[in-house]
């Protein structure tokens, strides 16, 4: 979807007879392909959000052993000075699990090393480090912050899973405006962040994919700034210990891989952060209500159920 939505934005730009100086780099961090577009800048500032990336992987991997995440979640309740990317990821966390209520929650890391998904699928070398104290869930309310420091209650552990994308996302966006680009397009996997003026001085366009026909567009919307990400159950899945068929979004109340109707779920919020997390009440509660819920919270859903069935939230077509 990464050469789509580049491309869609340079033709959208060219349609208006202004083209803009545009540049666009491309670098697998975090296990996806991670694109930085930026309008009225060259690539330097596309490179500065590469940068930023790699820096905010090496800081969030649980497969790194040096990383602020695997030293919280080394630390057995001690305090650990972090970086203050670090300090904002787990203030993002806490803020995600009180808006659902708890149906996003950034403490079930050892059911998911459990499940089989404890080395990563980049570097099969890499593998999660937990304490013997770890459980899944771990206490939300056990989290505490201090300046740049945090601590975890003993046996509390954290996952950046998506969330950590979608910040990422959110803070190369706010980098490259901040060093003076006109617009910038950050998309991690799934998810999307833009900001600033779009190529065509309107609008980006963004395709949301498919989940039976990846590389098709179900719907392309336009924002002007904000944010959209798509989770799906149909990415990410293998083969548990247990023999059963195990993918990435866990149930909190059970513990296991949700089983639901719905395929994959695509959210419009204001940051990458908050569209990433508000996509996981949409695998787990009565789809209506979800739909009727994202507005609420300052968002727009489509979600897309097994029989290819598209239901969306009452003001998605603002977006269209």
């Amino acid at each position: 979807m990464i050469s789509h939505i580049a491309r869609d934005a340079v033709l959208a730009a060219a349609a208006s007879g202004d083209l803009p100086v545009t540049a666009t780099l491309r670098a697998r961090r975090m296990g996806n392909l991670f694109a930085m577009t930026v309008v009225g800048a060259d690539d330097r500032s596309a490179r500065a959000g590469l940068a930023l990336a790699a820096h905010l992987e090496a800081r969030w991997s649980r497969f790194l052993t040096d990383s602020d995440i695997t030293s919280l979640n080394l630390a057995e309740g001690a305090v650990r000075q972090v970086h203050p990317h670090t300090v904002r990821l787990v203030r993002e966390m806490l803020d995600a699990h009180r808006r659902t209520d708890g149906d996003f929650d950034p403490t079930l890391l050892p059911a998911l090393v459990a499940a089989g998904y404890g080395t990563s699928r980049v570097d099969p070398g890499r593998s999660t480090l937990l304490p013997a104290s770890a459980v899944a869930p771990g206490r939300v309310d056990s989290i505490s912050i201090d300046g740049d420091h945090v601590s975890l209650g003993r046996g509390t552990t954290l996952d950046p899973g998506g969330i950590g994308k979608g910040l990422a996302a959110d803070l190369a966006v706010e980098q490259a405006i901040a060093d003076g680009a006109l617009g910038a397009m950050a998309q991690f996997g799934g998810d999307v962040v833009v900001g600033g003026h779009a190529p065509d001085g309107v609008a980006w366009r963004i395709g949301v994919e498919d989940p039976f026909q990846p590389g098709r567009h179900l719907a392309v919307i336009r924002l002007a700034r904000g944010a959209v990400a798509t989770s799906s159950r149909r990415k990410l899945r293998w083969t548990a210990p247990d023999g059963t068929q195990a993918h990435h979004l866990l149930d909190p109340r059970s513990i296991r891989s949700i089983e639901t109707d719905v395929q994959a779920v695509t959210v419009i919020a204001p940051t990458g952060a908050r569209a990433e997390s508000l996509t996981k009440p949409g695998f787990l509660r009565p789809l209506d209500a979800f739909l009727a819920w994202l507005p609420t919270q300052g968002a727009a859903g489509l979600a897309v159920t097994a029989d290819g069935g598209e239901h969306v939230s009452p003001n998605w077509s603002r977006y269209r």
